[in-house]
């Protein structure tokens, strides 16, 4: 105690003392600080932890810029998909069924979502660029391959392994990395994200489309290639880590199992996503094969359908942010079903057009709001990224009964038989409002019955 009330002044060294070293002056210095209360009071706590995210500035907008070119070149191939399913139909590259066909697109998909249960903890050890590297490589290597092909099992492994596997490594680290500079918009710059898959499949099933009557299939494929290839470069140069993870996410979280609304709401995505690809595999074949269109009409039906989607995958979750998110996707759920619905009866032009715009808009919720949802439902934010890998990876074998399970469905004789059609209608309809009825039923349980709550 007398050392802390004893006067500054008892402190000094004599005059005759010798000249003091730079580093006797600094603990001379940290003695006489030591020896006032005001001064120790003042001086400055070591931070711990990161900074809060910043919730905007020119860095934080780059990242999403960045991850707008992985949503463009992953979910953006994925809803291109149906334009590939309509040419391969045609027989003249290879001669198979439709739900042979819908395998491709199928694999794709799934290698798109799987692949996030090796990439998160990949990315948590702080390996981001490898992995945008490594999945660009495979997207474009994909791509050129593709150009190559001449049979069923080539396309296979070229468009559904390759370029799907590529699509995996990017998707997941796009949607970790945001959540990391954004929280109070994370909705918003989610939305602004995903509105890249919109973008992509806008742009990709046009210039095949345009192309191909005039370069052949082989060139029109490397064009796309080379799209992939120059958008690619913006997520490689720009899309940096803020925040590493104190420590690598588990593959798995048992506790999901247990946890009631995780699971109601993976259960309800994935019949929900079912549904969607019902409708994104086949509406411009039934378009065609009805007779409703013409070839060319039947092309653009998907980028319509995209195009819609552009608005919905931004708009709704910008919403979310205000109302939350749950409040968002019970309702657009429930449309998708009616309009898959709808389309047992439409016979016009007008018609179909009308029905896959609206479509395209509601069930751009589907991809842009899950990932929201899992953080909303999630209370301890460390294992929001292995949940999100894991419901991904739950979601992706709905791509299995959409696509595949779809073409059985539709039967052999769908382009003569409108019945097939039907019960192809009835069933993503089904899926569809079966998945929104869930999640109804989830915010219900949540809120014990309260309607305005935002959740």
């Amino acid at each position: 105690m007398a050392a802390s009330t004893a006067p500054q002044d008892d402190l000094k060294l004599p005059t005759d003392a010798p000249e003091l070293s730079e580093s006797d002056e600094t603990i001379r210095n940290e003695n006489l600080n030591a020896s006032d209360p005001e001064k120790t009071a003042v001086k400055p706590a070591p931070a711990s932890g990161p900074p809060p995210p910043p919730n905007g500035g020119w860095k934080a907008w780059v990242q999403v810029a960045a991850a707008f070119a992985v949503f463009f070149n992953t979910w953006g191939i994925l809803n291109t998909f149906g334009v590939f399913q309509t040419y391969y139909e045609g027989g003249e590259l290879f001669e198979q069924s439709s739900s042979n066909i819908s395998w491709i697109g199928a694999l794709q998909a799934y290698f798109v979502l799987v692949s996030g249960l090796l990439s998160g903890p990949i990315y948590d050890r702080g390996y981001l660029r490898t992995l945008i590297t490594a999945g660009s490589f495979f997207l474009v290597f994909g791509f050129m391959m593709l150009s190559l092909c001449t049979e069923y099992w080539q396309v296979l492994l070229a468009q559904g392994f390759c370029i799907g596997i590529g699509g995996g490594l990017l998707f997941v680290p796009c949607l970790a990395v945001l959540p990391t500079y954004f929280t109070t918009r994370l909705g918003l710059a989610v939305g602004l994200a995903a509105s890249g898959s919109s973008f992509g499949g806008v742009i990709y099933p046009i210039v095949f489309y345009r192309l191909i009557g005039q370069i052949g299939f082989a060139w029109s494929v490397r064009t796309l290639g080379f799209i992939a290839l120059a958008t690619q470069l913006v997520p490689v140069l720009f899309m940096r880590m803020r925040v590493k993870p104190p420590k690598p996410r588990d593959i798995l979280d048992w506790s999901a199992f247990t946890d009631v609304p995780i699971s109601l709401f993976t259960i309800a995505c994935l019949i929900g996503f079912v549904g969607l690809y019902v409708m994104l595999f086949y509406v411009s074949f039934f378009a065609l094969a009805s007779g409703i269109v013409t070839p060319e009409m039947a092309f653009y039906l998907v980028p319509i359908l995209n195009a819609g989607s552009m608005f919905g995958r931004t708009l709704p979750n910008a919403l979310s942010d205000k109302i939350g998110p749950l409040n968002i996707l019970a309702p657009c759920v429930i449309i998708c079903g009616a309009l898959t619905y709808a389309l047992i009866g439409v016979t016009s032009l007008a018609g179909i057009v009308i029905i896959t715009l609206l479509y395209g808009f509601f069930s751009g919720v589907f991809i842009a709001l899950p990932p929201v949802c899992f953080v909303h439902l999630t209370a301890d934010k460390s294992k929001v990224g292995t949940r999100m890998g894991m419901g991904f990876t739950i979601f992706s074998f709905g791509v299995f009964a959409g696509g595949p399970g779809g073409g059985s469905v539709l039967g052999a004789g769908a382009t003569l038989v409108h019945s097939d059609w039907v019960r192809l209608w009835v069933f993503g309809g089904t899926m569809a409002a079966a998945s929104g009825v869930l999640i109804i039923l989830l915010r219900v349980w949540l809120t014990k019955g309260k309607l305005w709550v935002k959740i």
